[in-house]
């Protein structure tokens, strides 16, 4: 097992790979640096082999599938991930491994939006889209998600109880969002780290997509919710269906009181058929928020069976 290992995602980082694997080498000269080329067209494997990285490929395009690989391959009492694109400072590194070495965090976050990332970033509408992220899930997770300061970083530090818990369901960029709900969700220790951020240099390009993407992390946020707080989803979801049926119903109803008559028939069995709807809502949630308890229950054993090793 590495005492630290640092895990870098890259696809066509040729021009600034070496100098990230350089600066975390010297930064943490203790650590293993591993590059995971997801099939990359230029150089990158073989010049974060020159440097000094430890190369391996994945073939399953998305930065999501080669966290998944990393993460299932790699053992280590703590890791650091990054981008290799030289947007994040390698200084901070050591700072966030004692974090969690020293038992302080499970999930250490280089926060680029209490720095300079608003700056440094020349794509306005990623800079509104960390904002519009981190406000749903605000929103959907309560206090506790204000702990998490840049919901959207690439630059993270976890231990060995957050890698070995975490199951990672997506494929590309919506993975930095998945792996924010899952440490709130399942009560892991979360701390921040103001890390300063620089835009990319001239000749290396962003493989995110503002709006598809964006539309992805917005998506597996509402996912997740509706997977990890069932009872309150489905909950509000009952409730919206249960207005639109007294919305329709109160009419019918009215009229019914003042002439006897129902005319609106059609109208009423609408209503009826919304009620019914709300009442099963309801009852998927009741159920679904059963089926997740035990399954915390379940997490919770599997996390005291990874501490017992651990300490072997």
């Amino acid at each position: 097992m590495d005492r630290i290992a640092v895990l870098i995602p890259c696809w066509n980082e040729a021009l600034t790979i070496r100098k990230v694997v350089t600066d975390f080498k010297r930064e943490l000269p203790e650590a293993v640096i591993y590059v995971y080329d997801n099939n990359s067209t230029d150089d990158t494997a073989a010049i974060a082999r020159e440097a000094g990285a430890v190369v391996r490929k994945e073939y399953r395009q998305g930065k999501g599938n080669v966290i998944r690989s990393m993460f299932r391959d790699i053992d280590a009492e703590c890791y650091i991930m990054t981008d290799g694109d030289d947007t994040y400072p390698a200084e901070c590194a050591r700072e966030m491994a004692d974090m969690v070495l020293s038992g302080q965090a499970d999930m250490v976050v280089g926060d680029r939006l209490s720095s300079s990332y608003f700056e440094e970033n020349k794509r306005p509408f990623h800079n509104s889209g960390n904002v519009v992220v981190r406000r749903f899930i605000n929103m959907f997770w309560g206090k506790n998600s204000h702990d998490i300061k840049d919901v959207m970083t690439g630059y993270r530090a976890f231990s060995t109880m957050f890698v070995k818990t975490f199951p990672i369901l997506s494929k590309g960029f919506e993975i930095e969002t998945e792996m924010t709900i899952h440490a709130l969700d399942k009560n892991l220790l979360i701390r921040n780290l103001p890390v300063s951020y620089r835009d990319r240099p001239e000749g290396s390009v962003s493989k995110l997509h503002t709006f598809r993407d964006g539309t992805r992390v917005l998506r597996t946020i509402f996912l997740l919710y509706k997977d990890y707080r069932p009872l309150r989803f489905f909950t509000m979801a009952s409730l919206i269906l249960a207005l639109i049926a007294l919305l329709l119903f109160i009419p019918v109803f009215h009229e019914y009181v003042m002439t006897g008559l129902v005319p609106k028939l059609p109208t009423l069995v609408t209503s009826g058929f919304f009620m019914v709807s709300a009442v099963v809502a309801l009852g998927i949630g009741l159920v679904l928020d059963t089926e997740v308890k035990n399954s915390r229950k379940n997490l919770e054993i599997q996390m005291n069976i990874i501490q017992m090793m651990l300490k072997k």
